[in-house]
């Protein structure tokens, strides 16, 4: 009789309302994740330079994935249990780890790459480009 309660409470929990709303956010953070992602896909074929399109890789791909797990990490919440939570946490660890190490990535190649005497395109460079109408040649 009580694991008969217990578990009609634990379901209803779960099929709650505010669990709906938390897995909606968490799919709406996995979703908003995938348009950024988009966006960094575009930026990379769009942008005429290294720099450019390195600062495009790093900013997207960090605020995409960052986005994607803390929605999945939202969705994976089935209760208020400690195992649910220790996922969240774990997840969230992931994330803080992506949040410090891609940008830093990021900042190393460009360095790696201004050291190697790659300039970035000036505007004189740029007004080129566009009356050819092509894009700048790997070097």
């Amino acid at each position: 009789m009580i694991e008969t309660i217990a578990s009609a409470a634990l379901s209803e929990s779960a099929n709650s309302p505010g669990w709906f709303l938390v897995h909606s956010i968490g799919v709406g953070m996995g979703i908003l994740g995938l348009v950024f992602f988009l966006g960094t896909a575009v930026g990379m074929v769009r942008f005429p330079d290294f720099y450019t399109r390195m600062h495009a890789a790093g900013k997207g791909d960090t605020l995409s994935t960052m986005l994607m797990l803390a929605g999945f990490g939202l969705v994976m919440m089935e209760d208020f249990s400690a195992g649910s939570w220790l996922l969240l946490l774990k997840i969230l660890g992931i994330v803080l780890f992506i949040f410090i190490t891609t940008p830093s990535s990021s900042h190393a190649l460009m360095r790696a790459a201004f050291e190697d005497d790659e300039m970035p395109l000036g505007e004189k460079d740029l007004k080129k480009l566009r009356k050819r109408g092509g894009k700048p040649s790997a070097r």
